[in-house]
């Protein structure tokens, strides 16, 4: 790709995109430029992966083919406000941040901009992230081939209709912490039966990331797959029933809708 790509904010999912798109060499290091306030973020981000970088949003708006917003939700108004006017119609907007919708992006920037609303998830930060992608109507198909390339470089991709968002949000934006915490879940039952706790979660989480790709690479049903694990009479099976003796998929299911409502609501 031969386009300058900019960030405005270098947080750790900037950072986590930035490294993604050097290591998989869609963009050279050169041809990328990231502002923030803070020194420390652009002194990592350029001796890490050699990229520009400048404490003057205004800068990457001059410059970058696509703009990546990567600050928080609440200053998102402020930094359109100090960039719209610098900002050519043939400039790409790529947003990262729950709350804000093509629409709120739109009106802050108030004139025809190509927008491309996204949510990715910390585990970019690994290489395997998972990403929804919903642009407006003014992006092109070959230009959303540009954005699906970045996003790709990090993980997994879906294009999805924009009412879909909140439901990305509790499925796969916010999920990795219900993860994180069925891990650690796991592996403190572990200790409680002897296991040292570098093991524990060791052995927790490689079960957790083996699970995933089953239902990845294999295209079976996640209930075909657990009745594979699940023999009869067997130690399994008296986990799962206890599971589900205590709520589980319906706990699990009751978090995911107040995580998708509570989305809902930031973004009205």
């Amino acid at each position: 790709m031969n386009k300058v790509v900019g960030f405005i904010g270098c947080g750790n999912m900037a950072k986590a995109m930035i490294g993604g798109i050097v290591k998989s060499g869609l963009v050279k290091p050169e041809n990328i430029i990231v502002s923030d306030r803070y020194k420390d973020s652009l002194d990592f981000v350029f001796n890490e992966y050699g990229v520009k970088t400048t404490k003057d949003n205004k800068e990457v708006a001059k410059t970058a083919h696509i703009i990546v917003l990567s600050v928080k939700p609440n200053i998102y108004d402020l930094v359109i406000s100090e960039i719209k006017d610098i900002v050519s119609n043939d400039v790409i907007i790529v947003t990262i941040a729950a709350g804000k919708s093509i629409k709120n992006v739109e009106d802050a920037f108030g004139k025809d901009t190509k927008i491309i609303r996204t949510m990715p998830n910390t585990p970019a930060l690994v290489g395997e992230g998972m990403t929804a992608i919903s642009p407006n109507e003014k992006i092109s198909q070959e230009e959303i081939k540009d954005i699906i390339k970045i996003f790709e470089s990090f993980g997994k991709i879906e294009i999805i209709d924009e009412k879909l968002m909140n439901a990305f949000v509790s499925t796969s934006g916010s999920s990795p912490a219900y993860v994180f915490m069925f891990i650690e879940a796991m592996a403190d039952a572990a200790v409680l039966d002897g296991m040292p706790r570098n093991k524990a979660y060791k052995m927790a989480a490689q079960s957790v990331l083996g699970a995933a790709k089953m239902v990845l690479e294999t295209g079976k049903h996640p209930g075909e797959l657990k009745d594979m694990v699940c023999s009869p009479g067997g130690t399994t099976i008296e986990a799962v029933a206890s599971l589900e003796e205590d709520g589980f998929r319906s706990s699990i299911i009751k978090a995911m809708r107040k995580c998708a409502q509570k989305s809902k609501t930031m973004s009205s």
